[in-house]
């Protein structure tokens, strides 16, 4: 694929995982997304050493993405919805140091995955006991102790991802992991730019009238634009031979993707009490057994997915030659996976089922990235085009025009609608 291919093929991706997610919300829907956008990533690299270690790189990903699922932004997006100029633009804003949170982590983690060599490999406990004490004192300190909160009443854990971020960021720039720290800056940027936009994108939405779900044109703007930032961070910097693969790890790091965060993602999404009510709009004469009977489909699904995809990886890695083969297969592969699971959540294989647009156009997204790789096979990848190195006045730019932006889509937003279901103020 051509750099642009390859970020665009990125976006779509992890846009199509973060939509998905919506059905199903928190850390665990979250992590899930953001192992797509790796995935994607090694995919449209078609480099051989990433190929080797997709699994751990997709796991590492997805917990930075679904560590971000902790913050509350439900009553910011209703501020955005707002009708004067200081709460929407707070709204707004806010949202997108959400985003950012989100990006940082997602995208840091990856990068620090990516640019391990056997010569310069991390301190994963170090970091990631950093990580957890700079999230605990930054709550405590700007919450507990300043009490400068940004969505009250609700949870103020993007405190929390805040202080991990920091940490982060100083872990990677005092070991001179300085590839990552600029993928993570990336993904903050795309993702925060994202999230405001998307909300923007929403209120516009509703406001003509036309019935659609608009949330969920929000959170694919977050993962598109995310994947995009992620996307650029890593194609355009060169990459060193990454550290040899752990056959241990990589195990371990499948049944994670299989298992873990699918099982996580039915105890805590597929609620009976959904089912039940589902079966009751379709007039189903036993809900009750027709909302277990959903739950143990799920759980068959995990069954031959985690049997199916173990089988073919064995197979694969048997021979070195065949490894690279194995990354576009894995990735469609816990794509259909993720779409099946927003089938049986949304109840669209039944005929008077929740039938929303946006679960055709899941499968359309999903097609077109298909297209996208059959036609790169057989061909090196030319994506990776150095860019030109960043400097702090290049950043501090890029932040005053997304504030002008900002600035913009809120005059906008405010002068298009009155009051809207669902708005809120926080000043």
């Amino acid at each position: 694929m051509s750099k642009r291919s390859a970020i665009i093929f990125t976006a779509l991706i992890l846009g199509l995982g973060w939509a998905i997610r919506g059905h199903f919300g928190h850390e665990h829907g979250a992590a899930w997304a953001g192992a797509m956008g790796a995935l994607a990533i090694i995919v449209a690299s078609k480099r051989k050493d990433w190929a080797l270690r997709l699994a751990p790189l997709a796991v590492l990903t997805g917990i930075g993405w679904g560590a971000g699922g902790m913050m509350s932004y439900g009553i910011i997006v209703g501020i955005g919805r707002g009708t004067d100029f200081a709460n929407v633009y707070y709204g707004l804003a806010m949202l997108g140091v959400i985003g950012g949170l989100y990006g940082f982590l997602g995208g840091g983690l990856f990068g620090l995955g990516l640019e391990s060599t056997n010569t310069k490999k991390p301190a994963w406990a170090s970091l990631f006991t950093e990580m957890i004490a700079g999230g605990l004192l930054a709550w405590y300190v700007l919450i507990a102790q300043f009490e400068w909160k940004m969505t009250p009443p609700r949870s103020e854990l993007w405190a929390a991802c805040f202080g991990a971020s920091l940490a982060l960021a100083w872990f990677l720039y005092r070991n001179g992991f300085h590839r990552a720290l600029r993928v993570a800056g990336y993904s903050a940027l795309g993702a925060g730019f994202g999230f405001a936009f998307g909300n923007f994108l929403q209120t516009m939405g509703n406001v003509t009238g036309l019935s659609f779900n608009w949330w969920n044109v929000m959170e694919f703007t977050l993962g598109f634009c995310g994947g995009l930032g992620m996307a650029y961070g890593v194609f355009t910097r060169e990459w060193p031979e990454s550290i040899a693969p752990s056959k241990a790890a990589n195990w371990l790091a499948l049944l994670f993707l299989l298992f873990v965060i699918p099982g996580t993602n039915i105890i805590q999404s597929m609620e009976l009490e959904d089912f039940v009510r589902g079966a009751e709009r379709m007039g189903m004469a036993n809900p009750l057994s027709f909302a277990h009977t959903q739950v143990a489909v799920a759980w068959l699904v995990v069954l031959i997915f985690v049997i199916g995809v173990a089988m073919t990886y064995k197979r694969f890695v048997s021979s070195e030659e065949t490894t690279e083969s194995f990354a576009p297969f894995f990735l469609f592969a816990v794509t259909i996976y993720y779409l099946i699971f927003s089938e049986i959540k949304k109840l669209l294989f039944f005929s008077v089922g929740v039938k929303q647009l946006e679960q055709y156009l899941y499968w359309v997204i999903l097609f077109i990235t298909l297209i996208m790789w059959l036609r790169s096979r057989g061909k090196s990848s030319q994506a990776f085009i150095p860019s030109h190195r960043e400097s702090w006045k290049r950043w501090i730019s890029i932040i005053a025009l997304f504030l002008i932006v900002l600035a913009v889509t809120t005059f906008i937003s405010i002068h298009s609608h009155g009051s809207m279901p669902g708005a809120h103020t926080r000043f």
